[in-house]
């Protein structure tokens, strides 16, 4: 399977035999009926949850074929979305690594997340599948389970925090606009641990006086909200940021396991889900050296889907400056960010006037006092997308890649967001918030303006060229992330600049009736 290839988890440690008759679970994911095209994707027009099943979702027969081969496998095909084209494939491991002609084994191995190292399945290299199988399935995900992703926050060190805000102060900050709240509109939230208890959500909500958003827990793949880990403050900080920019949005926050798999699923889920939403906010990622092929080609296939419905789908760039935690002195890009139909957003230091909005300065986060830097840079995974042809992205090496980030917002934890984690009020920092911040800004355009967004991208980058951002966005001109530097124009510490969310507004109300 070309792009199955796996490399050794870093550190791994073997902790014992791994019984090869216990029975294990899998996803395959199986070839689109047909490509979407480009300009539904890139478009103003959506398709229906129906219509991109029928059109271009797996196709039955394909699933009846995989059916039978596995079966002669001893693999069985358990479950089945069309639509996401995912199948949940089930056998024992010594029939599951036959069958796909792989090795599996038990290792320990450092969590991404932080905390203790992880017990998981293990493999390395290429994998395979059945002749008659061959560009039917696309991607076989989950035999491997070790740990994917890492959530991109950071705690405000009390000697460095400078000034720190209500998250609902940031929507005078950047001039969210008036008269709307979200209503209407579904807000989902991809989460790969952790968990929130509502008692706690209706304590901070009233702190702000505002009201309580619905917020709905829903489980993919057998995770659940599970409140009580390392990962709570992830979860609450995206709810708590989404809710008070947002409060008339109602929240969906998809629970999955930290693995390829699951984030996946979790993404699929989101996107497939009834209502669908405005808009999705994902604050997990991981350096695009650390997927393999596969995981990262059927992860941006799903974010085209949600392009294709209509979702506009936000993602934290990364808290570890141009070189994204990788260590190796060159710089790198964070995935999922890095997807082109993702909106990718980077972050800054802010200082202002919480009461009134009224901003002092704003620059780069990086190299202050808080730690940590936003990331951003140019992806080598991906082209150069049309529509940051004359942005002025940097060339990566003779193909040019796609620019990241797209978006900003404060992101520095010594001028953050003051949330309520079990309990105990905090500032909390990092990218991670920026997501839910553009989600919720995302809900309150789609309010305004009656009709879905999706991936906004062309319409957000027009009229970028170098030295000259787009309307609707405040330029951020100082600070580094490292390898780059700001500058007028789109640069690839904070993308487009931060919003000014009335101008933003009426630039889409004027493209639109254009």
């Amino acid at each position: 399977m070309p792009g199955s290839e796996r490399l050794a988890a870093a550190e791994a440690r073997p902790v014992g035999p791994l019984d090869g008759s216990m029975p294990i679970e899998a996803m395959v994911m199986l070839r689109r009926r047909a490509e979407v095209p480009r300009e539904l994707i890139v478009g103003p027009e959506t398709i229906s949850q129906a219509e991109l099943a029928e059109r271009y979702g797996a196709d039955p027969a394909d699933v009846e074929l995989v059916r039978e081969v596995l079966g002669r496998h001893r693999v069985q095909v358990a479950d089945v979305d069309l639509a996401s084209r995912r199948a949940k494939v089930t056998g024992t491991v010594d029939d599951m690594a036959a069958a796909f002609g792989t090795r599996l084994s038990q290792v320990a191995s450092p969590d991404p997340a932080g905390g203790a190292p992880v017990e998981h399945r293990h493999r390395e290299g290429p994998l395979k599948v059945p002749a008659e199988l061959e560009g039917v399935v696309v991607a076989v995900l989950g035999l491997d389970d070790r740990p994917q992703a890492r959530p991109h926050l950071r705690h405000a060190e009390a000697e460095a925090r400078r000034i720190s805000y209500k998250p609902s102060q940031l929507a005078k900050v950047y001039k969210f606009p008036p008269g709307t709240d979200g209503s209407g509109q579904t807000l989902a939230i991809a989460e790969l641990g952790g968990g929130f208890r509502q008692p706690e959500l209706a304590t901070y909500f009233e702190s702000l006086g505002l009201p309580t958003p619905r917020v709905t827990a829903v489980s993919v793949g057998g995770a659940r909200n599970h409140p009580g880990e390392d990962a709570d403050a992830e979860v609450l900080l995206d709810i708590e940021v989404a809710g008070a920019l947002a409060p008339g949005a109602e929240q969906k926050v998809y629970f999955a396991h930290n693995t390829d798999r699951g984030f996946v699923s979790a993404v699929s889920a989101a996107v497939h889900a009834t209502p669908t939403p405005a808009a999705l906010s994902i604050s997990w990622g991981a350096p695009e050296i650390d997927w393999t092929e596969q995981a990262r080609t059927v992860f941006d296939e799903a974010l085209a889907d949600a392009a294709a419905l209509g979702v506009t789908v936000c993602v934290a760039a990364g808290d570890d400056g141009s070189g994204d935690g990788v260590g190796d002195g060159l710089p790198h890009t964070d995935f999922p960010a890095s997807s082109p139909h993702a909106l990718a957003c980077g972050g800054t230091h802010l200082e202002a006037d919480p009461a009134t909005g009224k901003v002092r300065s704003e620059r780069v986060w990086g190299g202050a006092d808080g730690g940590g830097a936003t990331g951003g840079g140019v992806s080598e995974a991906f082209r150069l997308p049309a529509w940051q042809d004359t942005a002025g992205v940097p060339h990566n090496g003779s193909a040019p890649g796609r620019g990241v980030p797209d978006v900003s917002g404060v992101a520095d934890p010594a001028t953050g967001y003051e949330v309520l984690v079990n309990g105990r009020r905090t500032v909390i920092g990092g990218t991670s918030a920026v997501a839910p911040l553009w989600a919720a800004l995302t809900c309150r355009l789609v309010e305004a303006l009656g009709r879905p967004l999706g991936m906004m991208h062309p319409l957000l980058y027009a009229g970028a060229e170098p030295g000259r951002t787009s309307r609707g966005f405040r330029e951020i001109i100082e600070g580094s992330n490292g390898a780059f530097r700001a500058a007028h124009g789109w640069n690839a510490c904070t993308g487009l600049g931060v919003p000014d969310g009335e101008e933003l507004l009426a630039s889409l109300r004027e493209m639109s009736s254009g």
